[in-house]
Order: C-alpha cells, then sequence, then structure tokens
C-alpha cells in the first residue's frame, strides 16, 4: 500500500532532516510512526501526502509513484494534519462537501454516512454553524469525519488523537481498527505510547530523521512497553 525507499529531505543545503528512511505499510497495517519532537515526523508524513517536495528517495502508494504521478496517488490517501486547519468562513457540512467535491464523490451516496458519523461524534446539531465557532476538538472530529467518509485505501494522519474528549478517542480507534480489517492501511504519528502500543500491529522510531527501530509491535517491544523502548531509543 505504501513503500517508501531512502527518503531524504533538506530544508537547508547540507541539513538532512530526513536521512534516508525507508519502510513498508501493506493492506491491514496499522503502523506508529513515533519519535522526539524535531525527530521529522510531520516531514515525513507530509512528503508522503504529497505536500513537501523531498530531494531523494521514492513513495509509491498503492503501486503508483508520487513524484511521476502525484494527483493519481492523491486519490489514493486520506490525509489528517496535526493542526485541524479549516477554512472559517465554511460552516461544517459546507466543508465535507467541499472534500467530496475536490474528490468528486457523489454526495448524495455519502448522506448517511455523514449523519451516522457526525451523531457519534456529537457535531451533528453544529454542522450548520461556521467552524470559527468550533473548538479545536470540533474541528479535529470534522477533519476525521471528512477522511473516513472518502474510502481511501491509505489514511496518513499526524497526531489523530490532539484535543479528542475520550468518547471520540475510543470511537477513532474502533473506526480504525475497521477500515484496516476491510483492506486499508493506516499510518500514523503518535505521542501517546500506550495507545500505540494496544492499538499498531507495526511501528517504527524516528530520532534525528533516522529511523532507529522498526518491524512488528510484538518485535519491537519484547517484554517491556512501547514506552520504555522508545525512551531508550530517545537517549
Amino acid at each position: 500500500m505504501l513503500v517508501v525507499k531512502n527518503l531524504i529531505k533538506s530544508y537547508k543545503k547540507d541539513v538532512n532532516v530526513l536521512k534516508g528512511i525507508s519502510f513498508k505499510v501493506n493492506s491491514g497495517d496499522i503502523f506508529a510512526f513515533i519519535g522526539h519532537n524535531g525527530a521529522g515526523k510531520t516531514t515525513a508524513i507530509k512528503c508522503i501526502s504529497g505536500i513537501l517536495n523531498f530531494n531523494q528517495g521514492e513513495i509509491i502508494i498503492n503501486n503508483i509513484n508520487l513524484k511521476e504521478n502525484p494527483i493519481e496517488c492523491k486519490k489514493h490517501i486520506a490525509y489528517v494534519p496535526d493542526n485541524p486547519d479549516i477554512y472559517p468562513f465554511m460552516t461544517g457540512i459546507e466543508y465535507i462537501n467541499f472534500i467530496l467535491d475536490i474528490y468528486k464523490i457523489d454526495k448524495k451516496d455519502k448522506l448517511d454516512q455523514i449523519k451516522l458519523l457526525a451523531e457519534k461524534f456529537e457535531i451533528y446539531n453544529n454542522l450548520n454553524a461556521k467552524t470559527n465557532e468550533y473548538s479545536h476538538g470540533m474541528k479535529q472530529k470534522l477533519v476525521l469525519l471528512s477522511a473516513f467518509i472518502r474510502d481511501a485505501k491509505l489514511l496518513i494522519m499526524d497526531e489523530p488523537f490532539v484535543g479528542l474528549d475520550p468518547k471520540a478517542t475510543k470511537i477513532i480507534k474502533d473506526m480504525m481498527k475497521d477500515f484496516c480489517k476491510n483492506g486499508g492501511a493506516i499510518f500514523f504519528s503518535t505521542h501517546v505510547l500506550d495507545t500505540a502500543e494496544k492499538l499498531c500491529n507495526k511501528v517504527a522510531i524516528l530520532k534525528n530523521g533516522e529511523i532507529v527501530e522498526i518491524g512488528s509491535m510484538k518485535k519491537i517491544i519484547g517484554s517491556t512497553s512501547l514506552e520504555e523502548t522508545f525512551l531508550k531509543e530517545d537517549k
């Protein structure tokens, strides 16, 4: 589903933020990408999402090369950023419809799903309000809702649980599991290590732009915990 080969990204000459990272995310994987602040997680995610150009390497999404065919790649992914920036002049439902229009998805086919998810997230009664009236958590729920209704093959999420209440967090975790059981794949960054340990089957630990540990969650943590493993590698 996602193959990253020798990804190198620099913002300044001769200063690489990403130093040749490689990994693979298969259908059915919930893949955690963890690291300290400034390790390069968001940079990697933005490269994979096609937001940032990269200096060297390859990114393959659903057997399509991102550099060669970025538009086609983006049809297969749904991206959730670390900060839910939404056009403030739009209402919640206008934002959802805007996303569906971009991907040429018939809104009529999604009405029931929008209602179901909006009710689950407890924002249904707010869909006609301007998003500048939304709290951070409500914006996060709206962005997540818009990602899941896309029927994408790959979800790429940067800190998806930030700002969510416990109920919404549980709903999202269950949705992530169902998404991958149905053949999808998820690649996401998080600082919530306990959640990542329980939720994910694979993990990569990034340190100063390099992957220092990668593999199945069981293999990486062994008889300890993800927190202990991460703190050991982050020294």
